[in-house]
């Protein structure tokens, strides 16, 4: 079954009077369950795309659909991760948490933010402050709070990139775990990353877009088990692959 799908999508800014096109021609759709990761030059639109799907902004021409609704502003069937923590210092951990669960009770509230907390590994840490955690800590809340929502899509955009490298390795590995629970949402991961190890590590399958104005010039079927073996030529092989294919 076809969660989303993006058809003819693009986008251009103007600038000055000067139309800049930044994403051309975007076509392709994602099935229930299936990873993706979305790589490519640095300033090629690859947050522009995911921005368009989160219902942040509008394409100039072309459709983003989820489940065959047209989407045209940000909708609770999506939710995104963002590289800062953006977490409210004054509030704690599961004050945070619940800051994504407004339009539920008080107590539903707390509940769902104590379920989500533990789940990615914070059990213990509900009273504790942005301030009194490492920077791994935080972006687990962070993630705690995105899929709190339990939102059929969830959306990353270098959700890593400030981490250490061991960090990062096992918040990815923890990412992995929870959505190979088939009883949680999200459905649908897209991953916007510069790491290309990671982005095979972590997807189904990884686009590659051009350089501006940013096509689909790769849509790569991983064929490993999660999470894979990082040191095996397979891994190797297709991280080899997509690099090729941007420089």
């Amino acid at each position: 079954m076809v969660e989303l799908l993006l058809k003819k999508m693009a986008k251009t800014y103007v600038l000055e009077k000067r139309e800049v096109p930044v994403l051309e021609d975007i076509t392709f759709s994602v099935k229930k369950r299936e990873s993706i990761a979305v790589v490519g030059p640095s300033g090629c639109g690859k947050t522009t795309l995911i921005r368009m799907i989160a219902g942040l902004e509008k394409p100039t021409k072309g459709v983003v659909m989820i489940k065959g609704k047209k989407i045209t502003k940000p909708t609770k069937e999506v939710n995104m991760i963002f590289q800062s923590f953006s977490l409210l210092p004054w509030k704690t951990v599961l004050e945070n948490v619940e800051m994504a669960l407004l339009d539920k009770p008080k107590k539903e509230r707390v509940e769902f933010a104590k379920k989500y907390i533990d789940l990615v590994g914070l059990d213990g840490f509900e009273e504790s402050y942005p301030r009194e955690l490492s920077d791994g800590m935080k972006q687990r809340v962070g993630v705690a709070r995105a899929i709190a929502k339990e939102p059929e899509i969830l959306l990353m955009d270098e959700p890593f990139g400030s981490l250490d490298p061991l960090t990062a390795y096992n918040l990815r590995k923890e990412i992995l775990r929870l959505f190979e629970n088939r009883k949680l949402n999200p459905n649908v991961i897209i991953l916007v990353t510069h790491n290309i190890e990671e982005a095979v590590y972590m997807a189904d399958r990884v686009l590659v877009l051009s350089r501006r104005p940013a096509r689909i010039i790769g849509d790569i079927k991983i064929k490993l088990d999660k999470p894979p073996d990082i040191r095996s030529k397979e891994f190797l092989s297709y991280v080899d692959e997509i690099t090729s294919m941007i420089s």
